[in-house]
């Protein structure tokens, strides 16, 4: 056991060494992390210009779950917790909060930018072999931008149903799963983005011919899935996406003409540009179909 600050770490399941890296440049969010407090963020953003530097440190990430009615007597379990975006904003309104996280190193990032907090743990290593030592359930289970690579967590003939299995097990009666991912079928992939994940033009739409290990899901997919698990679920559709969330619509509060302007975000990557995005979600709204091409969805998934 290692502490950073208040924040304990647990390596008992951790391989040896990092399966997945960034490369070079989580050697500078580390940095950051470790020198620099929350209130400094926004000023190293705009100084770096970097990608990286503000899709993991920009406080608007945690709008995501920010309004969720996380309480103090809550214990949250946060599934891919990467360099801790999420994991502050989960800590200030919640009892406990682990987090499992394959890498040492971002496990250290979110260490150090949430060492304050003394109710954060970090268990570092594999979901599949840390899920097998778990012994406690949870009021809150969260994968935010986790779930599309349970291929990599799970090894079955299924691995997304299972995912889903496996998770079930440790909510408490009741308990939520909260799951933020790109919809398969977004409008910003038609419109002329590529495929957040393989970086190809209409990969998703095109139903993942070419792409093993990651896949994202359309609305009915989802629902299915979730059929199948036995579990309630509310959908909500972050905007422009579960990334940078400004605002949140569902099924009984959806947008009205003209509120789907913010198209062009494509912060990281190039892009063609087909048609204008807000002409065409105007006419999907009048359709009644703006939940099927929503960029994103954000799933809360309520357990027996």
């Amino acid at each position: 056991m290692e502490k950073i600050g208040k924040v304990e770490l647990d390596d008992t399941c951790y391989p040896g060494r990092d399966l997945y890296s960034d490369g070079e440049v989580e050697d500078q969010l580390l940095e950051i992390a470790r020198n620099y407090g929350e209130e400094d963020y926004n000023r190293i953003i705009a100084e770096t210009s970097s990608w990286p530097v503000m899709y993991h440190f920009s406080n608007i990430r945690q709008n995501i779950v920010e309004w969720l009615p996380i309480g103090k007597g809550d214990c949250v379990l946060e599934i891919g917790a990467g360099c801790g975006a999420i994991t502050g904003a989960l800590a200030r309104k919640a009892k406990s909060v682990h987090c499992i996280e394959l890498s040492k190193k971002r496990s250290y990032i979110n260490a150090y930018r949430n060492k304050a907090c003394d109710n954060v743990k970090i268990l570092m290593g594999n979901f599949q072999e840390i899920e097998k030592k778990l012994t406690e359930t949870y009021d809150y289970i969260t994968l935010i931008g986790v779930f599309e690579y349970a291929d990599g967590y799970i090894s079955g003939d299924e691995p997304y149903q299972e995912m889903l299995e496996v998770i079930k097990k440790h909510l408490v009666p009741h308990g939520k799963i909260v799951i933020a991912i790109e919809n398969r079928l977004g409008m910003k992939y038609w419109a002329g983005c590529t495929e957040d994940h393989t970086g190809r033009y209409f990969e998703g739409i095109e139903g993942y011919t070419d792409t093993r290990g990651v896949r994202t899901f359309s609305k009915k997919e989802w629902e299915q899935m979730i059929a199948a698990a036995g579990l309630k679920a509310e959908f909500y559709y972050p905007y422009p996406d579960y990334k940078f969330p400004l605002a949140l619509y569902s099924d009984h509060y959806l947008p009205g003409k003209g509120e789907l302007n913010l198209n062009i975000m494509n912060f990281d990557r190039e892009r063609l540009e087909l048609f204008d995005e807000g002409k065409v979600y105007d006419s999907l709204i009048d359709e009644e179909l703006f939940p099927l091409f929503a960029n994103s969805f954000l799933i809360v998934l309520e357990g027996e």
